[in-house]
């Protein structure tokens, strides 16, 4: 846990250098696209002024001054499958962005879809002496919160105080200045596998920038397509991307649970590629324009060419009913979103007050998904585009940047972390001793 907590600390204070220098630029490494946006930061000095703890201020203190995207190559199912490629993917994506932008950055902020995203709920509390409660207070309180044995090869990505309650009042969201007895806390805290963060990590590093940050795109998604009320109230954002579908739930403006399903809209074009017996480009072009998820009467007879280059006349002239298209996509989407339900059902999502459920991502552009959706997932389902940011190119205002969108809120003012406080220095070995003694009793 040391090292990991170490390295998000040194990543704040290059995001904090970063902006006050004036740009940054933020990821957004995915299966089918690797999106750049490259950030300029005015009024720099108001940025760090944040309105009590987790806060999203400072929204309008950027704007985007580069963008491009580049096919994804070497990524799979949201994680790193070949080094090389990827590498010369994220450098094709920085240089265009930079170039439109006419500038250089040396720090990016990064978001990761895959490895496994594992969520925890812990809670702590500490006695105050009826002083008002301090910053140390607070990170006293979060050191207390018993953290669970999570297993080696994991690494903790986001550990956010979520909930504060100051003797008999709970769902305090700053209890800094005030007068109190006992100071609980309740932290969420997101673990993901650490060859994946290493890898990403080591690649960004291989493309001469250096990494200011990292958040899990599900985290990104939702705090820029779920609107104000949503994330206050409570509702789920899923971000379905090509490899991987995201899942994030969020109450009183924080993320309290997330997860990912290894399954998205690459899955259906392989499908159609397998079913049809074309190739993938191919698959994914018609997928694009044809594609859907509910059949209407007249999709018996709309008929559409496949195309082809292999040389023989009579195999390249075949044409496909989109019904029949339709019946190749629908039972790879409804299989996403049983996943997905099951998924929520784990999380409790049932118990939230409000049932709210967002989809995002590029594969929720399918038609028809509106309709089919709230089938499987309950009735309150609507399909999510990201906040508008200064700068963004209308291009880039789709569901398919999402995350992106997202990593420049992230950028721009990130939520308090277990990392932003002084933490007591005599925490850290005590725990993994106290796991040790444990154990021991355990086994012995």
């Amino acid at each position: 846990m040391t090292d990991l907590y170490q390295s998000q600390r040194t990543m704040r204070a290059m995001r904090r250098a970063a902006i006050q220098r004036g740009v940054v630029a933020v990821l957004d490494i995915g299966t089918s696209k690797i999106a750049c946006l490259i950030l300029r930061f005015e009024g720099t000095d108001q940025l760090d002024i944040a309105e009590g703890i987790g806060s999203l201020a400072g929204q309008s203190s950027f704007r985007v001054i580069g963008a491009a995207t580049t096919r994804s190559r070497g990524v799979r199912l949201g994680e790193i499958d070949s080094m090389g490629e990827t590498e010369r993917a994220i450098r094709t994506a920085v240089q265009a962005a930079q170039k439109m932008a006419m500038v250089r950055v040396d720090h990016a902020i990064v978001c990761l879809s895959g490895g496994q995203p594992r969520s925890y709920g812990l809670a702590g509390e500490i006695e105050l002496d009826g002083e008002p409660v301090s910053e140390s207070d607070v990170a006293r309180a979060l050191a207390a919160c018993d953290v669970p044995d999570y297993g080696a090869g994991r690494d903790i990505v986001h550990a956010q105080p979520v909930n504060f309650a100051l003797d008999h009042r709970s769902g305090m969201g700053d209890p800094r200045g005030q007068i109190g007895n006992r100071l609980a806390c309740d932290l969420h805290m997101l673990t993901v596998d650490t060859v994946l963060v290493q890898n990403i990590l080591y690649c960004v590093n291989r493309c001469d920038l250096e990494v200011a940050g990292i958040a899990n795109s599900a985290y990104a998604s939702g705090i820029s397509s779920l609107v104000e009320d949503e994330q206050e109230l409570g509702a789920a954002c899923i971000d379905m991307g090509g490899g991987s579908t995201g899942l994030s739930i969020f109450i009183k403006k924080h993320m309290i649970y997330a997860d990912a399903a290894r399954l998205g809209g690459d899955h259906v074009t392989l499908d159609i590629s397998k079913g049809l017996q074309i190739p993938l480009a191919v698959a994914e072009r018609i997928k694009t324009f044809h594609g859907g998820v509910v059949a209407t009467g007249m999709d018996d007879r709309d008929m559409i060419e496949l195309g082809g280059e292999t040389g023989d006349w009579d195999h390249d002239r075949r044409t496909v009913s989109r019904a029949e298209l339709i019946g190749i996509i629908r039972p790879r989407v409804e299989e996403l979103l049983e996943d997905v339900r099951q998924r929520l059902d784990a999380a409790g999502f049932e118990h939230l007050p409000s049932q709210q459920i967002v989809l995002t991502g590029g594969a929720s552009q399918m038609p028809g998904l509106d309709v089919l959706a709230p089938k499987i997932l309950g009735q309150q389902v609507r399909i999510g585009r990201p906040l508008r940011v200064h700068g963004l190119p209308q291009a880039a205002t789709g569901a398919a940047f999402s995350a992106a969108v997202g990593l420049c809120l992230f950028a721009a003012h990130p939520q308090d972390e277990c990392w932003d406080f002084e933490m007591p220095s005599d925490r850290i070995p005590a725990r993994s001793l106290k796991r040790a003694v444990k154990w021991f009793k355990d086994n012995w």
